[in-house]
């Protein structure tokens, strides 16, 4: 791929591990020269600016996105670094598990606040900031196969990822003619350091739970946080103008295919 993000000011969440890291680290190879990388690990993203030095300006900023507060200082910070958003990445979020039989209104709220809220507050925080420039930009937000319907121990989470894909396709809609383009991806069972510990310490699956999943994927593996990275620089591009509005399904199945 050629897309360049030549001159971008970009905002990643969720970007101290996993899909977050992986799509700094491709973002700043296309030539995003100054990066905003946001999680609530701070260790992880000291480690992810000493990987860029030389590469690009980065500002980190720890932060709790299940504060509402979070998205205004993540914004008001990135201005003060760089003095402008142009595009942003809501990569981060969590699986909680849940089902209709034990979740709970904390649960949900907790998942929903960082899932969907979240995102939410940092979409209006970076297009106020786009519009405010008279300046186009563009906006990727990191989704889930299971927004179409989900596992069943997933309803919560599922929930709250069917919320952002509608939320792409509003906020694409409302401003389309502020040239600001929204898409999402609805990611499959992506291999990230998250996941190996939810599957193996979390759930119980052991240290090779990888091995036995990949064995009933199609591919004979699971996705790999590099691949969706490739898939959301390509997003953030120019080269995917005009797409706007657009929810992808990135899996080794097909929505609506005889099992």
């Amino acid at each position: 791929m050629t897309q360049t993000l030549k001159d971008m000011t970009l905002v990643v969440t969720g970007a101290a591990s996993g899909i977050g890291r992986a799509i700094v680290l491709e973002a700043a190879a296309r030539g995003a020269c100054r990066i905003v990388a946001t999680d609530i690990d701070d260790d992880g993203l000291t480690s992810l600016s000493g990987s860029l030095a030389g590469q690009a300006e980065v500002a980190c900023i720890t932060a709790n996105l299940a504060e509402p507060k979070a998205a205004v200082e993540i914004a008001a910070e990135a201005r003060a670094a760089f003095g402008r958003i142009d595009g942003l990445v809501n990569a981060a979020g969590v699986t909680t598990r849940a089902s209709f039989m034990d979740g709970t209104s904390e649960t949900f709220d907790k998942v929903f606040a960082v899932n969907t809220r979240a995102p939410f507050l940092l979409l209006q925080q970076a297009i106020r900031d786009m519009r405010s420039r008279a300046s186009e930009g563009v906006i990727v937000n990191i989704q889930s196969m299971n927004a179409h319907c989900g596992a069943q121990d997933l309803a919560i989470y599922s929930a709250s990822k069917g919320a952002l894909q509608t939320l792409t396709k509003n906020a694409a809609n409302a401003h389309l003619a502020d040239g600001i383009r929204v898409n999402g991806i609805n990611l499959g069972w992506v291999l990230t350091e998250a996941e190996h510990n939810m599957q193996a310490n979390i759930l119980g699956g052991g240290e090779n739970w990888a091995a036995k999943a990949a064995s009933t994927r199609p591919l004979g593996r699971l996705l790999d946080a590099e691949e969706t990275a490739r898939l959301a620089v390509y997003l953030l591009s120019p080269e995917s103008a005009p797409m706007t509005g657009v929810n992808l399904d990135f899996e080794q199945s097909v929505v609506g295919a005889p099992a």
